[in-house]
């Protein structure tokens, strides 16, 4: 009895440190595919230098709009591929429209900025 008990918990335990190991040597962790390619680009764009500096006065379009946690809305505006958000935009501003800002500040990991508002163009 105490000898089937045990052999039931050798190949349990067996088990889930084969199905930890496989998915481990995938590195996936149960994610979908298109979670793991986010990952991936995520984990690409922190090793690149952001296209734009301190200091910069650049024009994108407007991707989209946040609420910062104090309420304030941003606009979202992509720089080859890289996240700026936009402080004092006007609340006429809309989706596609095409602002100028000067860039302010990166966050820590430098995988975004910070830029204030100056005008739309066009």
């Amino acid at each position: 009895m105490v000898a089937t008990g045990s052999l039931v918990i050798g190949i349990t335990m067996m088990v889930v440190f084969a199905s930890w190991l496989v998915s481990r040597l995938r590195g996936r962790r149960g994610q979908s595919t298109s979670e793991y390619e986010s990952y991936v680009r995520h984990r690409e764009a922190r090793r690149r230098r952001p296209p734009v500096e301190l200091g910069d006065v650049v024009e994108a379009g407007v991707f989209d709009f946040s609420r910062h946690h104090t309420g304030e809305r941003h606009a979202v505006c992509k720089v080859e591929g890289f996240v700026v958000f936009v402080e004092d935009v006007p609340e006429e501003l809309a989706v596609a429209d095409v602002i100028r800002f000067k860039v302010l500040s990166f966050n820590r990991g430098g995988t975004s900025a910070t830029a204030t508002y100056l005008e739309t163009v066009g």
